[in-house]
């Protein structure tokens, strides 16, 4: 079992006793090299020990807890994220591929943090992809604006795709596949929900239990043989009836705003 060396950043001082206790009772390979209460305690850490893993409170006063992400990239340590609300962070985390723990933290969703991070180490330790993951969070939260990039596992690593690119996409049993403009298809560990929650909803809507697509990619759409929208890749698709009456408020919206630019 490989051991992560860790710290835990949080200021409130109940929130870092208890992550400690979790971690010493449920994540064997996870070593609590320091404690810091602020991101320049955390820093100071970093600069003195080798870290494998960083526990990083988001809300502290006196100092982010993005604020020390430019230095977990120079010691190659990888971050799970805690807090307790700012959805929009959390938005901007997942659309990036990076973990996350709400506070209160869970414990089983704690060790399978750990373990994905002792699994995929080595994607971790990849500066260059690790770099563009971060730098996309970033430029998300610096903006605040809606989620214009994602990040989905793919392979043994992670791409990088412009949500303008994505067609639509397909659920497949637990899986989405993600259908893009070049006629690459992404499947991925999500459920459709999860790309609901993420992607701008005046730009994406769901039409089936099974599909949701780019309105940017509408060709047309008709009842000839039951509702279905056509798609500039000649992809056609059912909508299902339940969903028919939010598909036509979505299309109004969409249409008015085109007009207006």
């Amino acid at each position: 079992m490989t051991t992560l060396k860790a710290i835990i950043v949080d200021d409130e001082e109940f929130a870092r006793s208890s992550l400690f206790f979790l971690l010493q009772q449920n994540c064997q390979q996870v070593e609590i090299t320091g404690i810091a209460r602020s991101v320049n305690e955390a820093k100071e850490i970093l600069d003195h020990h080798p870290i494998d893993l960083i526990f990083l409170d988001i809300a502290m006063p006196g100092g982010n807890g993005f604020e020390l992400v430019a230095d977990a990239q120079k010691h190659n340590a990888a971050i799970i994220f805690t807090t307790a609300y700012d959805q929009y962070a959390l938005k901007a985390i997942k659309a990036n591929a990076l973990d996350y723990l709400l506070k209160p933290i869970d414990i089983d969703e704690l060790k399978t943090a750990v373990d994905k991070v002792s699994q995929h180490i080595k994607l971790f330790k990849s500066q260059n992809e690790n770099d563009e993951r971060i730098n996309n969070l970033a430029s998300s939260l610096s903006s605040r604006s809606e989620i214009r990039k994602l990040t989905l596992p793919y392979g043994q690593g992670f791409k990088m795709i412009d949500i303008d690119d994505i067609i639509y996409i397909e659920a497949d049993s637990n899986y989405s596949i993600v259908h893009l403009n070049n006629h690459e298809k992404i499947t991925v560990s999500k459920v459709l929900r999860e790309f609901e929650e993420l992607l701008p909803t005046d730009q994406f809507v769901r039409i089936h239990k099974s599909s949701i697509i780019n309105l940017n990619h509408l060709k047309e759409y008709n009842s000839k043989n039951g509702l279905q929208v056509f798609l500039k890749n000649g992809q056609s698709i059912n909508i299902s009836r339940r969903r028919a009456s939010d598909f036509f408020e979505k299309i109004k919206l969409f249409t008015k705003a085109n007009s207006d630019h």
